[in-house]
């Protein structure tokens, strides 16, 4: 099993967003919570820890998590697998990058989204709308290497994007679409 994702600049710049979303009174899920970054920015806003809900697919990040958030709700689950509840927050650091064979093992389940890169995203956004409160958001950090994320059914407006050398990483915040958006 891959060591816990511990923040990298994808992190910080969904934390940067993060930051600035008023969380009072939400029920928020946050999907493959990893170190749990985005749990701390969120509880800093003074929020209940049980409003929050941290899952990841990594048993060695679920025994972090449960050490270091041990008021929040903590789920071991494979994107939504294990989850019952509805969100009026959801929000994803996925795996997004291409697969790349020369990676190790070990660092791939949380970094490769696949072959395009956008599998995991794709399996994410099926689902998601399941598991959103009327009017909820999902925040989704993607990359200029994804390709071919499947948007159908959503809303989407950029929050945030940042140049590194080899990439654009891009923040998102996506809502269902209703009839009345056509």
């Amino acid at each position: 099993m891959s060591d816990i994702y511990f923040p990298a600049e994808d992190s910080y710049l969904l934390a940067g967003v993060v930051k600035k979303i008023n969380f009072f009174n939400k029920e928020i899920l946050d999907m493959g919570s990893g170190s749990g970054i985005h749990a701390k920015t969120i509880l800093r806003q003074k929020i209940k820890p049980e409003n929050l809900t941290l899952t990841d697919i990594n048993p060695l990040a679920i025994k972090y998590l449960k050490k270091n958030f041990p008021k929040c709700n903590i789920i071991k689950s494979n994107l939504f697998e294990n989850i019952k509840d509805k969100f009026d927050i959801i929000f994803f650091n996925p795996p997004y990058l291409p697969e790349d064979k020369k990676e190790p093992k070990s660092s791939r389940l949380a970094t490769t989204g696949g072959k395009k890169g956008s599998e995991i995203i794709n399996r994410f956004l099926k689902d998601a709308g399941n598991y959103l409160k009327k009017n909820g958001k999902i925040i989704l950090l993607t990359s200029s290497l994804t390709r071919d994320i499947n948007w159908a059914g959503f809303n989407k407006k950029l929050l945030a994007k940042k140049k590194l050398f080899f990439e654009q990483l891009y923040v998102f915040e996506i809502s269902e679409k209703n009839f009345f958006d056509e």
